[in-house]
């Protein structure tokens, strides 16, 4: 038996090679599937089985891909009832892969289908050696329940179940291989290592120290920070079957004018993935602003219109490309084109260009001083803004700038900040969109400026 551990940051998902002498199996798989595909022939091994634990909300799985290139089989919760061809396992089923058996647990909670595979390595003993246990139990914490509208307090109750009749079973020894890890937003307070014990969890982790039932629905049900959009998205597509990857539109170049021609004429959707710095000098009008250095998958899934093309504003082609991949990992296939030869090539063809304010913490803190009209507007987490925050500054997290921008006035001055300038720059490329005229974003955010030494009693 040899495991193998694959991580996709931004997302962070993990998933896995299981593999024998001769076949291995890939759990919970991501879109871009070729990196399995060369471990395993690194590994001298076929890729015969694809193990998913659940229909997955923050992203694309590569279950169909894999299948398509390898002819591996698929295996998915039955209660998934997913329209692809596969098998679908139940509570007490097993699937074997050379001298390993993988039990089914049903584990639902995080999803209604969820399931589990606890591996056992008969070459070894009978006792069971790791679980596969996706978003139930994850490290440090479990999954959220909240993902389903109206439904968070019976499935929190589920995973109570889950977890305590059923995981929690499992000797101390038995490894623990989740399917996310620390900065995903599939749970709440996940820790960075990629695997633990179920002893280890049963002693340390926060939401399994709690015994009562009722006391444990209360704690997952409150204070859950909110699910991006594409979330639903994901978890329907992958229940329906994505789109194969070989089957999709490459981006291609396109010349200033076919760009302006698609963003005007059909409506398609510019993403400016330079830095925000670079976006604040100059952009397209009506461009979004994602910094490549953030959450480009988890942003761009929560913002962007998921039916419309999108066109691509990156500083290299290189980028380009990257960023396509990571919109297609949240379910954004419908990539078209970039613009060639950059914004360079646009200004240089004569087309209109806007821009940002951009301000220092400094100049931030003379304008507070000195321009009682500012609205401020702290576009982190509740968490964040919670821990410290300019006293002046209202909240509203980014994504939300989309709906409540109506709760400020179009005319009115506006200062957006958040850590460090990459988030409140897709807020002002939002506002800019919704007809505000005067957007200022505070250049390295709430870090730069408590680093600088300034007051947020203010």
């Amino acid at each position: 038996m040899l495991l193998l551990h694959f991580f996709t940051p931004k997302i962070a998902h993990s998933s896995y090679i299981l593999a024998g002498n001769q076949t291995c199996a890939v759990v919970d798989p991501r879109r871009d599937v070729q990196v399995y595909i060369d471990a395993a022939r690194s590994l001298g091994v076929r890729i015969t089985h694809v193990l998913e634990t659940h229909l997955h909300a923050d992203f694309i799985s590569g279950h169909l891909d894999l299948a398509d290139r390898t002819g591996a089989t698929i295996y998915a919760p039955q209660s998934a009832r997913c329209s692809f061809d596969h098998v679908a396992v139940s509570e007490g089923d097993e699937v074997t892969l050379e001298d390993m058996v993988l039990h089914v647990l049903e584990t639902p909670g995080h999803t209604p289908e969820h399931v589990s595979y606890v591996v056992t390595d008969t070459s070894r003993g009978s006792e069971p050696v790791g679980v596969f246990c996706g978003d139930t139990l994850l490290v440090g914490d479990v999954g959220r329940p909240d993902l389903f509208p109206g439904r968070a307090e019976e499935l929190a109750g589920l995973l109570f179940s889950s977890l305590h009749d059923k995981l929690m079973g499992l000797p101390d020894f038995c490894e623990a291989y989740p399917a996310h890890g620390a900065g995903s937003l599939c749970g709440r307070a996940m820790g960075a290592k990629w695997q633990s014990t179920i002893g280890y969890e049963r002693l340390y982790n926060q939401a399994l120290l709690i015994k009562d039932r009722t006391e444990f629905i209360n704690s997952l049900t409150t204070d859950m920070p909110p699910a991006p959009d594409h979330f639903s998205r994901c978890s329907a597509i992958n229940g329906s079957g994505p789109a194969l990857v070989a089957g999709l539109s490459t981006p291609v170049p396109l010349l200033p004018a076919e760009l302006y021609a698609k963003h005007r004429g059909d409506g398609s959707t510019v993403l400016d993935v330079r830095s925000y710095e670079a976006f604040a000098g100059q952009h397209i009008p009506g461009s979004y602003n994602i910094d490549p250095d953030t959450n480009l998958p988890i942003l761009a899934g929560w913002v962007l219109p998921p039916d419309t093309d999108i066109i691509l504003v990156a500083p290299t082609a290189e980028t380009a490309d990257e960023a396509s991949v990571w919109l297609r990992r949240v379910g954004l296939d419908k990539v078209s084109g970039f613009l060639d030869g950059g914004l360079p090539g646009w200004c240089s063809a004569g087309y209109e260009t806007a821009s940002i304010e951009l301000l220092s913490p400094a100049r931030f803190h003379d304008r507070l001083l000195s321009d009682h009209t500012l609205e401020v507007v702290d576009v982190r987490t509740k968490a964040e803004y919670d821990d410290t925050h300019i006293k002046r500054a209202a909240h509203m997290p980014v994504a939300d700038l989309r709906t409540r921008c109506s709760e400020f006035a179009p005319t009115s001055p506006i200062a957006l900040i958040c850590s460090d300038g990459q988030r409140a720059s897709l807020g002002a490329s939002i506002l800019k969109q919704h007809g505000f005229t005067s957007v200022t974003n505070v250049a390295g955010g709430m870090t730069g400026y408590l680093a600088a030494g300034l007051p947020t009693e203010l």
